[in-house]
């Protein structure tokens, strides 16, 4: 499928949408919290995602609308953005065709992720992942990006099945 046949009328469940955020990956980015969350991890930062009727459903021609208006890169997050996978793949063909870079957060691992189709699909698309629940006994604040040491930042255009390249600051 082509961004010409994507339906832009398409919704996907949305609890907010960020803009100019510096916490969910490099530089300026547009975060999109999508409802849904089963990992309830204790200690979550946005418990109030994990309800999957939380939020509103948002038609992709109002998500691209916010995108295209600052043209920031994007972050999936959530709740976890991977239990709407199947359905975020046009959206993040969309995305990429605008030449932007997708972050996404979720609490499965990258190992989990490759055995789902949808997921494995929705990766090819995603430029880092960030993968693994929340621990709090693992919390650490000196980390970029993530919140506990068990969490990966996962380039996943050099990762295989075989070998997990971690993504690498530039700064």
């Amino acid at each position: 499928m082509n961004a010409t046949e994507i339906d832009m009328s398409t919704t996907v469940r949305v609890v907010d949408i960020i803009e100019a955020t510096t916490v969910d990956g490099p530089g300026f980015r547009t975060s999109i919290y999508f409802a849904g969350c089963g990992h309830n991890c204790p200690g979550c930062h946005n418990p109030s995602t994990w309800d999957f009727s939380s939020g509103r459903d948002m038609m992709f021609k109002e998500i691209m609308e916010v995108i295209r208006r600052n043209g920031f890169n994007v972050t999936f997050s959530g709740g976890d953005p991977v239990y709407q996978a199947e359905k975020l793949i046009p959206l993040a063909e969309l995305i990429k065709k605008m030449g932007l870079t997708i972050w996404c957060y979720t609490g499965f691992t990258y190992e989990a992720l490759l055995s789902d189709s949808s997921a494995s699909h929705l990766l090819s698309l995603i430029d880092v992942l960030v993968d693994g629940p929340f621990i709090a006994s693992l919390k650490d604040t000196d980390l970029i990006f993530r919140g506990s040491s068990n969490q990966r930042l996962i380039d996943t255009a050099r990762s295989t099945r075989e070998r997990i390249e971690l993504w690498q600051p530039e700064f």
